[in-house]
């Protein structure tokens, strides 16, 4: 049930195209390809062959890939809301 200015089903099509956008932003992502490396390409530290055998074409060991997965990426949002403070900003 939407009210005022918004007509009904607003706020969930908004919802729904937020998640459509980052499902869209995950299945981009570049995922690796090729044969995995024995160590790291970044410290030089052997990889567990585990992890080569659960993530063919691996590069990085599980450190340097949380050091890199952390990383802060921005990213381009869309203020989907609409409300009078945002658009005043």
């Amino acid at each position: 049930m939407a009210g005022g200015w918004s007509r009904d089903g607003a706020v969930s099509e908004q919802i729904e195209a937020s998640i459509s956008d980052e499902l869209q932003r995950l299945r981009s992502r570049r995922v690796p390809q090729g044969e995995s490396l024995m160590e790291c390409a970044e410290c030089g530290e052997e990889i567990p062959e585990k992890r080569r055998v659960a993530i063919p074409g691996v590069k990085l060991c599980i450190d340097c890939q949380q050091d890199r997965d952390g990383a802060f990426k921005a990213r381009g949002g869309i203020n989907r809301r609409g409300s009078k403070d945002s658009q005043l900003k």
